[in-house]
């Protein structure tokens, strides 16, 4: 999901340098871009920002798909497109949802609860977007980020053989 913050902040360009004064470079929180204000994203705008005040404007910014967490108890975790989006994007969703608190990855740490949503479009095969809670849906989420931005289909990530038990290892019964 990407937020649409040009109201708020520094106005840049492609390269993150000020459309009203090319001796500033802004990155993160302070600039006006379409990327989430969070930590990883500032990262990211700021080697841009160092590469093209050594290099030149070489570097454009390019917000993948991010992955988002909340840091509570359980920890919340999201990536790609909500299922209203993704059934408004005109795809062929298939929504696969389920509480897993009773699955042993869980049981195994005392959870109190876990639970997945991970919606797939069916005429690519393809992850477009994913919701977990649980004690380890800030790591989880990140394999979820990989197969959207790469393009990984749910065949494929099937095929994968994660450590067990681990959550990575039930990735395979979400799809």
């Amino acid at each position: 999901m990407q937020q649409n913050r040009k109201k708020h902040g520094v106005h840049v360009n492609e390269y993150l340098q000020s459309v009203s004064n090319p001796n500033v470079y802004a990155a993160g929180d302070a600039a006006a871009t379409d990327g989430l204000p969070l930590t990883p994203v500032a990262s990211a705008d700021s080697h841009v920002v160092a590469s093209n005040l050594l290099k030149g404007n070489s570097k454009k910014i390019e917000y993948p798909v991010i992955p988002s967490a909340v840091f509570t108890v359980p920890k919340m975790a999201s990536v790609g497109m909500s299922e209203e989006e993704a059934k408004n994007s005109g795809r062929n969703i298939k929504v696969k949802q389920k509480n897993i608190s009773d699955w042993f990855t869980y049981k195994r740490t005392n959870e109190d609860f876990a639970a997945f949503k991970v919606l797939i479009d069916e005429d690519s095969d393809q992850v477009v977007g994913a919701h977990l809670i649980s004690n380890e849906a800030d790591e989880l989420i990140n394999h979820f980020a990989t197969a959207i931005r790469f393009g990984i289909s749910t065949k494929e990530l099937k095929q994968m053989i994660f450590a067990y038990p681990t959550a990575a290892s039930d990735i395979a019964h979400m799809l």
